[in-house]
């Protein structure tokens, strides 16, 4: 039953049984079968096709999913717990926007590990809006983003400001995808300014900062991403901040203190970035 209802979540999240065996390592008719399984067992139908590679999510999936993720998450809980005996261990997932992981993380994370070496830490890097839906469905516990956005199940803490730049070469604009934070100010700068010229979508920061560094393309970046690049101010209009996402209620109390720690921490890091910047 649980091997059924992994395969459920990585369907329902995917929206795609051959992107779901993908990710999985099995066959897509196993994925299939699982799939069937389950509607037998509950009696309700969990997906529908709808002819155009479409698939679409029943009211039955949309309640399933919630307690799968809480089953799932209690009994790899559970399992940790049984592995390691009374020094059980936990599992904390962070996922964070592409920004704020190159930039902040990478001296973020050893002081976590550091300061709490029971922890088993996962990290994703996915966009703004990607974290947000990490966090309401139960899959994450803390994020890390660098769009305004809020919703009502959560707690927001503003960690630090980022300066947003233009570097400017030959070559279409480079743009992220439309959820990520960097795509909000991107399109505000397009109306400002009557931006017409054509535009290469790319969902990775490091690639389009690739990119300006061989001297290809135009787009609006982090101005911690671009040391040694030509680049023109955008002003406080395009200042930004970073924040840090936390459940408005947690059914694991005890990430809490890490979760203390993550925000006082970056907010220390990038106050001590904006000063070197501002002596320099």
């Amino acid at each position: 039953m649980l091997k059924n209802l992994a395969t459920f979540k990585m369907v329902y999240e995917t929206r795609s049984f051959s992107q779901a065996a993908r990710l999985l390592f099995i066959a897509q008719p196993t994925v299939s079968a699982q799939i069937k399984q389950l509607e037998a067992e509950f009696g309700s139908t969990l997906f529908i096709r709808n002819g155009r590679g479409e698939l679409g999510i029943t009211p039955a999936a949309e309640q399933l999913y919630d307690e799968a993720v809480k089953l799932l998450d209690d009994w790899e809980e559970l399992h940790r717990r049984l592995n390691n005996g009374a020094a059980a261990r936990m599992s904390l997932r962070i996922a964070s926007s592409h920004t704020f992981a190159a930039t902040v993380l990478p001296q973020l994370l050893p002081e976590l590990v550091a300061g709490f070496p029971q922890l088993d830490v996962h990290v994703t890097v996915v966009n703004s809006q990607a974290v947000v839906t990490g966090l309401l469905n139960h899959s994450l516990d803390i994020g890390f983003i660098e769009k305004p956005l809020v919703a009502s199940k959560l707690r927001r803490h503003t960690l630090g400001a980022d300066q947003l730049v233009l570097v400017e070469n030959p070559g279409p604009w480079l743009v992220r995808e439309v959820d990520s934070g960097v795509n909000y100010f991107t399109k505000r700068y397009f109306a400002e300014h009557n931006v017409q010229e054509p535009q290469l979508e790319i969902a990775n920061n490091a690639l389009i900062v690739d990119l300006l560094r061989r001297g290809y393309g135009r787009a609006i970046v982090s101005s911690r991403l671009t040391g040694g690049l030509a680049q023109r101010d955008l002003g406080p209009n395009y200042r930004r901040q970073f924040y840090q996402l936390l459940p408005e209620t947690s059914d694991k109390p005890q990430l809490d203190g890490a979760g203390a720690f993550l925000a006082k921490a970056a907010q220390r890091l990038l106050q001590a970035h904006t000063n070197h910047a501002q002596q320099g």
